[in-house]
């Protein structure tokens, strides 16, 4: 067993095997997901578990370059913009805002979408991988 780090198996197989610029999206309870896009769902019920304690757990095992987030986050959800944008700015992420209908269109790219069972406005994120050499 794992002493450290994510015990999800689907979670932690996915970030061993992504490479430079693979994308990974974690989203809201209310995010479609498209059909060839495989889904690893966490959503137990409303609010649980919540964006921000899996956006967290992905963050510490995940060497990330960049975020995308839906720019109706800033106005519609701020208490997350914040916390997410102070991540960003704390690792030096790179930031990209694009509208929600793109976001969902890139989700399409993402290796994998993580549904958690958060239930307020835009709490979705695709997450961009860097190198760690």
């Amino acid at each position: 067993m794992k002493k450290n780090g994510i015990l999800n198996s689907e979670i932690s197989k996915v970030l061993a095997d992504m490479g430079h610029t693979d994308q990974l999206t974690i989203g809201d309870c209310g995010l479609p997901i498209p059909e060839e896009t495989k889904k690893i769902d966490l959503a137990l019920k409303l609010g649980t578990p919540n964006f921000i304690d899996v956006f967290n757990c992905i963050v510490e095992d995940m060497k990330i370059e960049k975020i995308i987030l839906a720019e109706e986050i800033k106005e519609l959800n701020t208490e997350l913009y914040q916390q997410l944008i102070d991540n960003a700015e704390k690792e030096d992420w790179d930031v990209e805002f694009v509208s929600h209908q793109q976001f969902k269109e890139k989700t399409r790219n993402s290796k994998v979408i993580i549904r958690t069972g958060e239930c307020t406005p835009f709490a979705n994120i695709i997450l961009q991988s860097d190198v760690i050499f």
